[in-house]
């Protein structure tokens, strides 16, 4: 399965991809950490872009956790309504803001994340990543899950649980911060469903590409 050959060269074989994406900024367009949190939490099973699009409107209502903490889901409802599961996700934001009251209180770390509603590892990596906090694992978004498999990093899974822990087992953890969005990113510009192989920077290293070219 092991495409990239020895683990301890996996480092040295992502580092193109590393470099090409390094501190680039969630596609997630928020200001601060209160906004990133909501949005993080709407996207869930949507698109970013649709997420971006609604945001606007959505945080002149509510522009803090403290307004949102004191009002409710009906009220939040016609506000994130073009969002897929809007009325779960309302809830869950209620219920998050309500159990946080203020901006300061957002907690920063993996298991207070995950212990909110709506809020799991995947969500709580990229609020970590976006907060330049240590690495606790690594983002398995939906592209993760496609290309990492296709790279020759692990076993083919639909679960982002598994993929994660798949590669934190053969990552290093000092690239756990960063190597989850330069995959997810990866997966968005060029190793697409389709994939443009030619534009890839790990193309050489890459035996998947060598089915498709």
């Amino acid at each position: 399965m092991d495409l990239f050959g020895k683990t301890n060269d996996l480092e040295t074989k992502l580092v193109p991809i590393l470099e090409k994406y390094k501190d680039r900024k969630h596609p997630l367009d928020y200001q601060n950490l209160y906004q990133l949190m909501v949005m993080v939490v709407l996207s869930a099973q949507d698109s970013d872009a649709n997420i971006n699009k609604i945001a606007p409107a959505l945080f002149e209502i509510f522009p803090n956790m403290k307004s949102l903490s004191i009002s409710n889901a009906d009220e939040l409802i016609p506000h994130i309504s073009k969002v897929r599961n809007f009325g779960t996700k309302a809830n869950w934001l209620i219920e998050i803001a309500q159990t946080i009251q203020e901006d300061t209180n957002i907690p920063l770390t993996m298991e207070n994340l995950t212990a909110l509603k709506g809020i799991g590892r995947k969500s709580a990596n990229v609020i970590m990543r976006e907060a330049n906090l240590p690495a606790e694992g690594i983002i398995a978004d939906l592209h993760v899950i496609r290309v990492s498999p296709r790279i020759g990093l692990i076993s083919e899974t639909k679960d982002g649980n598994k993929a994660e822990k798949q590669l934190m087992q053969i990552l290093p953890k000092n690239i756990w911060g960063e190597i989850g969005m330069a995959i997810s990113f990866l997966g968005r510009e060029i190793c697409r469903p389709t994939p443009k192989c030619p534009e890839c920077p790990i193309i050489k290293d890459c035996q998947y590409s060598f089915k498709t070219i």
